[in-house]
């Protein structure tokens, strides 16, 4: 099916993840490192003292498994779990979480916490933003000066080759899947199509620069996953920090 059109891609993704919300969890498992990526990602934010004190938001938590991976390396912080998809939700709320984590049904747009979390992990949620740019400047608002943003991200764009590996795992792999646990594969035909279709590593971390993030760097995952997924950091300035 064609890609929704960006008036309607919101609600069509959100519906999507809806019905796909029991299946889901099934289907990652099956994908060698995801959960180790995550943690990757997350610790990737170099966050001290296991989180003590500090306030963590996981933008776009589907399930809970980037949940998961902030409180693995940030045990001892609080942390806010956002999600737009109320089946997600509930898939991620069913699990046991000790009291430091809350999930809020929101869409990242729509939050007015501004200047609140000392970091934000945002996993495979830019890509499904109907506008990246907009996105990007609420999770600046959303940061504390001095605030670090991880997304943990695919991108394919730059690499011929990654893009390859990409669609022969997408119709090998993760469509027959998809459609085996959850009886459709509307969901992942769009996976395929807007990884291919989504910012290469080069123009993301600009995107982020213009976003006024600093320190940007893109950091690499391993197996099956390299050079398709990656870690993209950033942090917010200080209020009169240098250019």
């Amino acid at each position: 099916m064609p890609l929704p059109t960006e008036a309607v891609k919101r609600h069509w993704v959100t519906a999507e993840f809806d019905r796909s919300a029991a299946a889901y969890d099934r289907l990652v498992s099956l994908n060698p490192g995801y959960h180790a990526h995550l943690r990757r990602s997350a610790a990737r934010l170099r966050l001290p003292r296991g989180g003590a004190g500090l306030r963590l938001l996981d933008l776009g938590c589907g399930t809970g498994a980037s949940t998961a991976a902030l409180l693995r390396v940030a045990p001892r912080a609080e942390i806010v779990a956002v999600d737009a998809s109320a089946g997600m939700l509930a898939a991620a709320r069913a699990k046991p979480w000790p009291d430091n984590v809350r999930f809020v049904h929101a869409r990242a747009e729509d939050l007015a916490e501004a200047d609140s979390f000392d970091a934000i992990l945002a996993a495979y949620l830019l890509r499904n933003c109907p506008d990246p740019d907009e996105a990007l400047a609420v999770m600046r608002k959303l940061l504390r000066p001095g605030g670090r943003l991880a997304l943990h991200e695919y991108s394919v764009a730059d690499s011929p080759a990654a893009a390859a590996v990409w669609t022969a795992v997408c119709w090998s792999v993760v469509i027959p899947l998809g459609r085996a646990l959850s009886g459709r594969a509307d969901l992942y035909r769009y996976l395929w199509r807007g990884v291919l279709e989504f910012d290469g590593v080069r123009r993301l971390a600009a995107r982020m620069r213009a976003a006024g993030l600093r320190e940007v760097r893109v950091l690499p995952m391993t197996g099956w996953q390299t050079g398709i997924v990656h870690t993209f950091l950033g942090r917010r300035p200080y209020p009169g920090e240098a250019g």
